[in-house]
């Protein structure tokens, strides 16, 4: 059963990886010009992190999807 509080750190880790691996893209670029193998490095982990910001996005919504359904009913819900 997950949690709010692991919801919440997923969410934070994913925007951290999504905007992290984004700005390591951006810098890879920048570097490529005066050493390619720099450039090129940065940005296939910046792309790594780019990608595992996305699915930790996905692991959330369905986590989250998950917990929704499987919330008991009580009297006080109802009201």
């Amino acid at each position: 059963m997950t949690t709010g509080r692991t919801i919440a750190l997923l969410d934070s880790l994913s925007w951290i990886f999504v905007y992290a691996g984004l700005f390591m893209v951006v810098i890879g670029l920048a570097v490529a010009g005066a050493d390619a193998t720099v450039g090129w490095s940065l940005g296939v982990v910046g792309a790594l992190a780019t990608t595992a910001g996305v699915v930790l996005i996905w692991l959330r919504s369905r986590l989250a999807a998950a917990g929704a359904k499987s919330a008991p009913t009580t009297p006080e819900s109802k009201t």
